[in-house]
């Protein structure tokens, strides 16, 4: 296994996994990956069996505090000297899940957020996963002002 940054000809293979990963109203597009990774290919965590994508973890840097839906629709909102590292999606395939591999790859989106002084890492999911991220620092500060794919969230920080 390893870990590297995105490129731009990653985007088909990061659309089907965020197809294995998330129901249709929550998956990002290939048309919104390829503008993120224009943006922010630098904030895509991937990890490769080979040359298999089989997980990754994504999202933009900004000043903002909290996770909005606007943030996921309008990668020009990223601001690569911005304090908070923001993770829209932690995706793994699932034949490759329960092997801690997301959480390899959270600790290195965090790692790497710290290494590039931020304030802190901010994410957002559902109330089933909230012990998860907790395990890595993640403090639940209730449920999230995004309703992305018409879904609760509950926003969790990790401050340095």
């Amino acid at each position: 296994m390893f870990i590297r940054n995105a490129v731009l000809e990653d985007a088909y293979k990061l659309a089907d996994v965020e197809r294995r990963c998330f129901p249709e109203a929550e998956a990002a597009t290939i048309d919104e990956l390829e503008d993120r990774l224009k943006f922010y290919a630098n904030h895509f965590w991937l990890m490769f069996d080979g040359d298999r994508l089989i997980a990754f973890v994504d999202g933009m840097v900004t000043n903002e505090r909290d996770l909005a839906d606007e943030m996921y629709e309008n990668a020009a909102l990223h601001d690569e000297s911005g304090d908070w590292q923001m993770i829209f999606g932690v995706n793994t395939i699932p034949e490759y899940r329960r092997k801690g591999y997301a959480g390899e790859l959270i600790l290195r989106a965090v790692s790497d957020a710290k290494e590039q002084g931020r304030k802190g890492v901010v994410l957002t999911c559902k109330d089933k996963l909230v012990h998860y991220y907790a395990k890595f620092g993640f403090v639940s500060e209730g449920i999230s002002k995004s309703s992305h794919g018409n879904a609760v969230w509950y926003q969790m920080r990790l401050t340095f």
